[in-house]
């Protein structure tokens, strides 16, 4: 009589004493491994090895052929979104890092603003949409452009429209500032805002600003533009219709991520502001909840200094902000409607970008990195005057 062939041993635990009886693939196990296995999140059927793709789901290796890596983060993620270079982005990615377009609801990182507060990929404002003969905003068929047609509104706070550059490059700041208006001057104080401004900027709703208020934004200017030309005396006509400022509201700076040199000046940069982190609090005239030196973006600051995709997972309200696709914000300073104040939130951006741009390893081991070597460096330059004479107001040049 032939000997019995003994089953062959599970492909998990390798014990002789659990012979395989269930077939997974090429490979065989005993019904207690068998048991344990988990099941794929698609087509529930038990799998040896499981893939994460996007929203945490785990699949067998046969249902994640159907995912491809996402363009920004590069999680697996299912092919029912796409960018306008037909390129897969997962859900997070999709809403966070791009504009959902609104003639062919694809994902555009170079999205244009469309009247009435859409935005479209660059295929569809070439080829779908005309152009105001005024300003140069996209309508949509039939449409009137809302920024000609009502040019002393007030907009939604979600409002972005294509960035009009004053000046010369390659870097260009944009000015946020939170302003506080009494209820009975609302009207006159837009009126007046909105007039000085013109094309130069616009103003957007803040819930945050309370009771009313309002946030001055402009286009993108140079910083000898924006000493030069914006117009200054606004700020003191803001006062006198009884607008003001207090530590609830701040003034924000956007720096052009093109403004610089390359990561690693950006990352010099963000260093020189962690490092003198005291100093920075002290010429920015408040520490506040929704501008705090982030621990955590400090440890990613040389990711992020790459470019925005790296900040995802962080807190867009912090010292500064990564989280913008073409800018850096520098969210530090408290609101003012002094123009000294306001000038110098300006100079310090620009200086403290100009300085550490050519900052070499033998500088830094120097003192580089130090706020005197840097107030030195900034008291040498005329052009950031407004700097050095708040530096010495606030008594933190040295």
């Amino acid at each position: 009589m032939p000997d019995t062939v003994p089953a062959a041993p599970c492909s998990i635990c390798q014990r002789q004493d659990h012979p395989a009886r269930h077939l997974i693939g090429s490979d065989g196990l005993c019904r207690p491994c068998f048991t344990e296995l988990a099941s794929c999140g698609s087509c529930r059927q038990p799998a040896l090895n499981l893939i994460t793709v996007t929203g945490s789901a785990r699949l067998c290796e046969g249902c994640a052929t159907r995912y491809q890596p996402c363009v920004a983060c590069a999680e697996l993620t299912g092919p029912g979104m796409r960018t306008d270079h037909d390129e897969p982005v997962c859900p997070n990615c999709a809403y966070g890092l791009f504009d959902s377009c609104f003639g062919c609801d694809r994902f555009s990182a170079a999205g244009r603003y469309l009247s009435g507060g859409y935005r479209a990929c660059a295929q569809c404002a070439a080829t779908r949409y005309r152009e105001c003969r005024e300003c140069g905003t996209l309508l949509r068929e039939n449409g009137s452009c809302d920024l000609c047609a009502h040019p002393g509104r007030v907009r939604a706070y979600s409002y972005k429209p294509d960035p009009r550059f004053h000046g010369e490059g390659p870097l260009y700041l944009g000015l946020e500032l939170e302003v506080i208006v009494p209820e009975d001057r609302y009207s006159e104080a837009v009126a007046a805002a909105t007039t000085r401004l013109g094309r130069l900027g616009y103003l957007k709703k803040d819930s945050s600003i309370q009771p009313t208020g309002f946030e001055l934004v402009t286009h993108p200017l140079s910083y000898r533009f924006a000493i030069d030309e914006f117009p200054w005396t606004l700020l003191s006509e803001l006062d006198d219709l009884g607008c003001t400022v207090d530590d609830t509201v701040g003034l924000h700076v956007h720096a052009s991520r093109a403004g610089f040199a390359s990561p690693a000046h950006v990352y010099r940069w963000m260093k020189l502001l962690y490092r003198n982190e005291t100093e920075v609090a002290t010429l920015a005239r408040r520490r506040s909840r929704y501008a705090p030196f982030d621990r955590a973006a400090r440890a990613r600051a040389r990711d992020t200094a790459k470019d925005h995709k790296h900040a995802v997972g962080l807190d867009r309200y912090q010292a500064i902000n990564p989280h913008p696709r073409h800018t850096l914000e520098l969210r530090v300073f408290a609101s003012s409607l002094d123009v000294g104040q306001v000038q110098a939130a300006l100079a310090f951006t620009a200086a403290s970008i100009d300085y550490t741009r050519h900052l070499t390893i033998g500088h830094i081991r120097s003192g580089g990195w130090d706020w005197s070597r840097f107030a030195e460096w900034v008291a040498d330059r005329p052009e950031y005057a407004p700097l050095a004479m708040e530096m010495e107001a606030l008594a933190c040049a040295c």
